[in-house]
């Protein structure tokens, strides 16, 4: 009964103090209304921090194990491709700083390359920079300047990484200073650990880098960059060349066009050096405001059999990618691709059926993906 009781009570109660507020309101004059503080958004713009991030998962099918691939490396399967957050303080004069961390399935292969132990966690950038008229300076670990493709998925057009990404380092720890000539051009080099690696343990095995970045105009730009220097891990000596060339035929047209030429020599007294060289060429094409196409079609020339997944085995790869993306709001895209690969020699390791148990191998494979990546 108590419930019932209350039920007519409180309102009678309300309307009392209603009527009174009425009264002491004619009396009073009115107050301004309250107003909300700023948002940790408004805090961090007034300071110059900025952040982003985004989140990227996929389903992934192939009729194989996706030899030479970088990160869709599976046969089937759902996957947090990677979940990543950036916070930046880069004023442009002074110091500053940058974070860039990641967690998800392709940082356990990011981790390998960078010799740590592979897990699903990964500073992908940490660096302090000075930049003090037109010289920038950072120091600590970031992403290479080779190639035309990028770890983060955001930044690139396809879902699955080329033939030629599998070839190049991803990330270096060292110092890089970067000098703007002028507006359209600049000069890049660096001191960084080996190849690809995070830390050494090996003394003076250091790698040189030098880059250029030329944009004339709105239209054409070129990048071309240098990395020498001896790998730790063979004890040798590597060399890669690498040019990207981007045309904007139209706002809605673009082509791309990435070189790599690289070399390893050997340690040992009469061993064979190590060459290999490829292209790739990028069609990305919006066909609306929601939807868009890019098309890569590639070829790398592995001489000696230094990039393969069966190393030491010389073959020459081609690759063809189809990629579909629909963008319903700025923040989202659905990419939907399909992916041919082919090798003059049988290096693609194959899902193995009871009646093919006798040969695990074939010279082509076929891929089929589905990603969503969410930019915040």
């Amino acid at each position: 009964m108590k419930k019932y009781v209350n039920q007519w009570v409180a309102p009678a109660a309300m309307l009392g103090f209603a009527a009174c507020n009425v009264a002491v309101a004619e009396d009073e004059p009115a107050k301004p209304a309250a107003t909300a503080g700023p948002s940790v958004t408004d805090v961090l713009t007034a300071s110059g921090i900025t952040t982003s991030g985004y989140v990227a998962a996929s389903y992934y099918h192939s009729n194989g194990y996706s030899t030479d691939h970088q990160f869709d490396n599976k046969h089937d399967s759902f996957q947090l491709d990677q979940a990543s957050l950036t916070i930046a303080f880069q004023p442009k004069q002074g110091f500053g700083a940058l974070v860039d961390v990641a967690a998800g399935e392709d940082m356990k292969i990011l981790n390998a390359a960078e010799g740590s132990n592979p897990n699903t966690f990964d500073i992908v950038q940490g660096f302090v920079q000075y930049a003090g008229g037109p010289v920038t300076v950072i120091a600590g670990k970031y992403v290479t300047l080779a190639g035309a493709e990028v770890i983060a998925p955001t930044g690139n057009t396809n879902f699955s990484r080329s033939l030629l990404f599998f070839a190049e380092p991803l990330t270096h720890t060292g110092i890089r200073a970067t000098y703007a000539v002028n507006d359209t051009l600049n000069v890049v080099a660096g001191v960084n650990n080996g190849w690809n690696y995070s830390s050494l343990s090996t003394s003076g095995s250091k790698t040189a880098e030098l880059g250029l970045a030329w944009t004339p105009n709105k239209i054409f730009s070129l990048a071309a960059q240098a990395y020498v220097g001896k790998d730790p891990t063979f004890d040798a000596q590597r060399t890669l060349i690498d040019a990207v060339a981007t045309y904007n035929a139209t706002d809605a047209l673009t082509f791309i066009l990435s070189y790599d030429w690289g070399k390893q020599e050997q340690h040992v007294a009469g061993d064979p050096d190590l060459d290999w060289n490829g292209l790739a060429f990028y069609t990305n094409y919006a066909l609306s405001d929601q939807w868009r196409l890019s098309l890569r079609l590639e070829y790398l020339d592995d001489k000696d059999g230094f990039v393969s997944g069966l190393y030491g085995t010389p073959q020459k790869l081609k690759e063809g990618t189809l990629t579909f993306g629909y963008a319903p709001v700025k923040s989202f895209e659905l990419r939907i691709e399909a992916r041919y690969d082919k090798s003059d020699k049988a290096t693609f390791v194959r899902t193995i059926t009871e009646d093919e148990s006798s040969n695990p191998f074939a010279d082509s494979q076929t891929g089929f993906a589905l990603q969503g990546v969410y930019k915040f």
